[in-house]
């Protein structure tokens, strides 16, 4: 009995199935390698990286900004877990707080629907903003003060220095005052040894 058209016309595509089958699993086999050459890193490697110490890291760690994974007794921080740490650092830098942190280390873990939290984020970012400002214009006034109080000082202080002497003060005689005038001549030598005048006339008659 000779087959159906339609049997017969199945088998070539079961027949086809089983390369392509086939062909899927060198495809596997290189996923592997893939996934074995992900970059892991140890929380000394970390702490040289950000210039940070290992104990920053735990603590950010216990409030949930990182989650490493544990083998035995160390931690291994994933590619993710670093950048989780990066986006921390930055947060720190400009000033946010710990809750803020979390909002935007949160933003890049969801990025399926971030609308939302990227319209919330800005309105963070705005607020802290305005803060900089306003402390970054006391700043300047306070500045202002500071440059007025020290050429206050340094004008006081020239006027209360002694003048040194020049050597033009020293070739210039002195001007008489009435103290002088009034003072007596204190003797000298020379005059101890000159001899008087009307004695040495009467000396001379005799």
């Amino acid at each position: 009995m000779s087959a159906s058209p339609s049997t017969a016309g199945r088998k070539p595509k079961a027949a086809e199935a089983k390369p392509k089958a086939a062909e899927a699993k060198p495809k596997a086999a290189e996923a592997k390698p893939k996934a074995a050459a992900a970059r892991s890193f140890t929380i000394t490697e970390l702490a040289t990286e950000f210039d940070v110490t290992p104990r920053a890291i735990r603590f950010y760690e216990d409030v949930g900004l990182l989650e490493p994974q544990r083998v035995g007794r160390n931690r291994v921080y994933s590619q993710r877990e670093r950048t989780r740490l990066k986006l921390t650092l930055r947060g720190k830098r400009l000033g946010l707080s710990l809750q803020e942190i979390k909002q935007l280390v949160h933003m890049y873990d969801s990025p399926s629907d971030t609308a939302p939290q990227l319209e919330a984020f800005l309105a963070v970012l705005r607020a802290h903003r305005k803060q900089i400002e306003l402390q970054l214009e006391d700043i300047r006034v306070t500045l202002e003060e500071i440059a007025q109080h020290e050429a206050r000082c340094e004008r006081l202080l020239e006027a209360a220095a002694p003048r040194a002497p020049t050597s033009l003060d020293a070739a210039a005689p002195k001007a008489p005052t009435s103290l002088d005038a009034a003072a007596p001549k204190a003797p000298t030598s020379s005059d101890a040894t000159a001899p008087d005048a009307p004695a040495a006339k009467r000396a001379a008659r005799t």
